[in-house]
């Protein structure tokens, strides 16, 4: 008889989360597999429910990046609320990925917690763009998950481009994994599904149209996700339309997420440094401790990147370190009007109860 230990773990859970959970119910504990506006779908091993939030959950935790998101483990109570399951907490998050909300808001939206690997698609043949992967990376640098680089399309090119695309990442100091598949002719696919690990969680991001949904139908063996015919250019149509999670046949936990047009970095400083830490690993030397590595004498940061010619990848670090600067002062004086306006409402309510 399966036990419920042996159920949680089918999606994912492990003794590490069994140690912050020894005061719950395991039966109580539920992964959230994809989430509708205010609605949950929930997953325990044995079956999936619908949920919602409490409302207490959500006065405590009212900012976006606290509710529920796909991948979270959840405390949760059943049988009580229409045969509506609710949500009581969130457990704490081993790993996440996030992002700078889309537009102009300065907000964190969640994509995806407790995932191990992130997965970033790209296509070989026009989708291809090595700022927008460091972006990526950057962000799971940050969230602590280990990157994946896969690139798609590959019957769209030669096999020259191929390795020129690659070569072009590595050029750039990029040292993550590389897989190269074709989901047209399976070139690659056997390579890509034999190292998707039992219990294990991969979360696909990349633009829309690079095939992840049709590399998810491929994994689940059945049309899960549904996917439209490439253009004439070769580019594909964005068709996945939210986040969910999937447990494949070996075991393997995968995040399916709808194409991205924008990913902007937001609290990304860890992940700044340790993304580019080979540009920075001089900075110690530097002749001023407050150095910006601009124009400042004796910058042993620039003198390094003069004489291994990658001022280029420089360049772009400054960028992306002046917009998550930049979008960090944003967010933080957001928080601030948020706390300075609930303290003026404590007093309203405060002196309205003493007259």
């Amino acid at each position: 008889m399966t036990s419920v230990f042996q159920q949680r773990q089918t999606l994912g859970w492990t003794s590490g989360y069994q140690q912050l959970t020894q005061q719950t119910e395991l039966e109580n504990i539920a992964r959230v597999i994809a989430v509708d506006r205010d609605s949950l779908l929930l997953a325990d091993g044995a079956e999936h429910f619908r949920a919602r939030v409490s409302g207490s959950y959500r006065y405590h935790h009212a900012h976006s990046h606290e509710a529920p998101c796909v991948g979270d483990w959840v405390i949760c109570e059943r049988g009580q609320h229409d045969g509506i399951a609710l949500v009581t907490e969130c457990l704490p998050r081993r790993t996440h990925l996030q992002r700078k909300a889309a537009g102009e808001a300065i907000e964190v939206q969640m994509i995806a917690a407790n995932a191990d690997i992130v997965v970033v698609v790209q296509s070989c043949h026009l989708d291809f763009n090595l700022h927008r992967l460091e972006r990526y990376l950057v962000m799971i640098a940050e969230g602590g998950c280990e990157p994946l680089i896969l690139l798609t399309k590959t019957d769209l090119v030669s096999a020259d481009d191929v390795a020129q695309v690659v070569d072009t990442i590595r050029q750039a100091g990029i040292r993550c994994p590389i897989q190269t598949i074709s989901n047209l002719t399976g070139d690659g696919l056997n390579d890509f599904v034999a190292q998707l690990l039992p219990g294990s969680t991969y979360c696909f991001v990349g633009s829309s149209g690079v095939g992840k949904s049709s590399l998810t139908n491929h994994l689940l063996g059945r049309s899960m996700q549904s996917t439209q015919d490439v253009s004439g250019t070769g580019e594909g149509r964005h068709t996945t339309v939210r986040r969910e999670l999937f447990v494949l046949d070996n075991g393997a936990l995968i995040i399916d997420n709808p194409g991205m047009r924008e990913f902007g970095l937001l609290g990304a400083e860890a992940g700044l440094e340790q993304r580019f830490s080979e540009v920075l690993d001089g900075a110690g030397e530097c002749r001023f401790r407050d150095c910006t590595h601009n124009n400042e004498p004796g910058c042993a940061v620039r003198a390094a990147l003069q004489q291994a010619g990658t001022e280029e990848q420089f360049d772009h670090y400054r960028k992306l370190q002046n917009e998550t600067d930049f979008n960090d002062l944003n967010y933080a004086q957001r928080r601030q009007k948020d706390r300075d306006f609930g303290r003026f409402l404590k007093d309203v309510k405060k002196n309205m109860r003493k007259k």
